[in-house]
């Protein structure tokens, strides 16, 4: 990808993705972190007995490490296994799809296969197209069954953040609201989307004046929201919608499909947008869908685990890994400094998709007490270094530890 590219990409996508994303840690290091440090400072000396250190260069030769087989907590490293998992099992170029259906009851069915990045513009454009043939629906019908209900994924807790958002196969703008007050009213905080009376009581709740808060999974809130949402824009669009909003099933052996929503994005440009705002709600998608397409439908965040191991030993070779989720937000997370490097020597043909900052493309990750760097120090493009600093000792810098590394590149 190049970086006229990425920059297109990023207008595109970053009105939709600004207040969704469920950020983990901003990629915004500071810049010395970046630029050649002056010091000789050995960077070993940093490695603590509960931290890790790799580097190398492209041909697999390790230049310098420190208890590179230890596990350790990843954070939101762990997110460039499940982008590398993606792409090897859905490809690159694949699109998420929601189909559209007409049962004999006039009423529109939505049948969702997990896309995650099912935005407000999204929905404008269905409720556009469907209005070309359809003018008058008796009720709205959700089909969330291609993913399991409920989906619990260790580390996410019910709060109002947006880094614990839900998952699902039927979910629009992340499964977040953007509000704020405005006198003794609440608005949306986003032109392109409008704040549906639905979603009061949960504003009312967190006790915010604004902000950006996660819907709940609880009394099919997440899917019902999408309902709702859609009804919005199909009236928009001009076609009258009457009758309930309600879970049921599609079946395609009765119901007439009408419409085969294809999402404009690949997954090159979904795993950009990943890497770069460590979006956990996306991470687990794509671990959900990668297990749905490997052991079948339903997707279960179990299938995406076992398709995740079977990755790392079959495809990947390697046994330093151990995830119970895809985005690095739980603790049960482990990985190796060396399993970390095999993950980045695979993924090097994309390292492009990640953030890059004076010649470095990198992925951060935290949580209390973690922090953790991995990526490549790119000379020239025929010339990267991978390099995994996994610190797991609290108040340690992983960033101080990097620019120690740099200066070790020949």
């Amino acid at each position: 990808m190049t970086p006229t590219y990425r920059r297109r990409l990023g207008m595109q996508m970053m009105r939709s993705i600004l207040f969704f994303s469920l950020i983990f840690l901003f990629s915004g290091l500071p810049l010395e972190c970046f630029a050649a440090a002056p010091s000789r400072l050995d960077p070993l000396t940093l490695i603590g007995e509960k931290d890790a250190l790799l580097l190398a260069d492209l041909e697999g030769n390790i230049l310098l490490s420190k208890n590179k087989i230890r596990p350790m907590v990843p954070a939101s490293v762990l997110k460039i296994f499940t982008a590398h998992l993606a792409l090897t099992h859905l490809g690159p170029d694949h699109r998420f799809a929601t189909d559209f259906y007409l049962d004999n009851q006039n009423r529109l069915k939505v049948k969702g296969f997990g896309d995650p990045f099912f935005v407000s513009e999204s929905l404008a454009v269905v409720a556009q197209t469907l209005s070309r043939r359809i003018h008058t629906l008796d009720g709205i019908v959700l089909d969330d069954t291609y993913f399991a209900d409920p989906l619990t994924i260790p580390g996410v807790s019910d709060s109002f953040e947006p880094f614990d958002a839900p998952n699902g196969a039927l979910c629009v703008n992340f499964n977040t609201v953007n509000f704020r007050r405005t006198g003794s009213k609440f608005v949306t905080a986003e032109p392109q989307t409008p704040l549906l009376p639905m979603v009061i009581p949960r504003i009312l709740k967190s006790g915010l004046d604004k902000g950006r808060i996660v819907l709940s999974h609880q009394q099919a809130e997440t899917v019902l929201y999408a309902g709702h949402l859609l009804e919005h824009f199909l009236e928009k669009a001009g076609i009258t919608v009457t009758g309930e909003i309600r879970r049921g099933r599609v079946n395609p052996t009765v119901d007439s499909l009408v419409l085969h929503h294809v999402s404009e994005y690949r997954l090159t440009d979904i795993v950009s947008q990943l890497l770069e705002h460590s979006n956990n709600f996306i991470a687990n998608q794509l671990l959900i869908s990668v297990g749905a397409a490997v052991l079948g439908p339903p997707g279960t965040l179990d299938k995406g685990v076992r398709a995740a191991r079977n990755h790392a030993a079959h495809v990947l070779n390697i046994d330093g890994i151990h995830l119970v989720e895809g985005s690095g937000i739980s603790r049960k997370n482990r990985v190796t400094a060396r399993a970390m490097h095999r993950v980045l020597e695979a993924f090097s043909p994309y390292r492009e998709l990640m953030p890059n900052r004076e010649n470095v493309y990198f992925k951060t990750g935290t949580l209390k007490g973690v922090r953790t760097l991995a990526g490549y120090i790119e000379k020239t493009p025929e010339q990267a270094y991978p390099f995994v600093i996994l610190v797991n000792t609290p108040g340690k810098s992983a960033e101080k530890i990097l620019e120690a590394v740099r200066t070790r590149i020949p």
